[in-house]
């Protein structure tokens, strides 16, 4: 089932990168996940855009999506950088800060109350954290080093019969970074997972045995 016409326009509205098809496939896993009935996982905010959709299989299913960002923007967003935007950098320290934007962006799409949002490192918030996901959905920063934090974070507290997606999987290095599609092989190559589907750079993989 599709999203809303209003929970779609919201997705349109929010700051962010995600495509309509994309976006359309993330809320798919969301919702086949929520039926687990345990926590929706984002790491990687940004702008809200894809927690919208997160956030709206949630609320129907009764469940709460969490999101973790340190909100300070991942590299490829700082000052000289493809993605800068100088519309979510915080005037007083002089540097980014995307929560109030993704805070707006929530307000406006009626979804706050259905949102946990961890403000902090991947790293940090996945070692405290201690219950069992439905969806974990890496979007975070995509260098080897922090893709990897986040898979091996996050992927020990995914459900058996969860769902794991990983955006910006390029198999071609001219189309994009490659520590999520290092990721993405991992977790094939682990035998803990089965691809469900793919959406241009958005694979959706199942838990289906035990490790990362």
């Amino acid at each position: 089932m599709a999203p809303k016409p209003e929970t779609l326009a919201a997705f349109e509205a929010a700051k962010g990168f995600m495509p309509l098809d994309e976006g359309l496939a993330l809320h798919a896993a969301a919702r086949e996940a929520a039926a687990l009935r345990m926590p929706l996982l984002e790491v990687g905010t940004y702008c809200g855009r894809s927690t919208i959709l997160l956030a709206d299989a949630a609320r129907e299913a009764g469940v709460t999506a969490v999101t973790v960002d340190h909100h300070r923007g991942s590299e490829e967003q700082q000052p000289g950088w493809e993605y800068h935007d100088t519309s979510v950098v915080d005037p007083v320290v002089g540097r980014m800060d995307t929560l109030p934007t993704f805070r707006r962006t929530l307000h406006r799409a009626g979804l706050e109350e259905h949102v946990l949002a961890i403000v902090g490192r991947s790293p940090q918030a996945a070692a405290v954290w201690g219950t069992p996901l439905g969806l974990v959905f890496i979007d975070g920063g995509h260098t080897d080093e922090h893709a990897t934090a986040d898979y091996e974070g996050w992927v020990p507290h995914l459900a058996e019969g969860g769902l794991l997606v990983i955006h910006d999987v390029f198999a071609d290095p001219a189309d994009g970074g490659q520590a999520p599609y290092r990721v993405y092989r991992r977790a094939l190559a682990s035998g803990a997972f089965t691809e469900v589907s793919v959406t241009r750079s958005l694979h959706v993989l199942r838990r289906t045995g035990l490790g990362i």
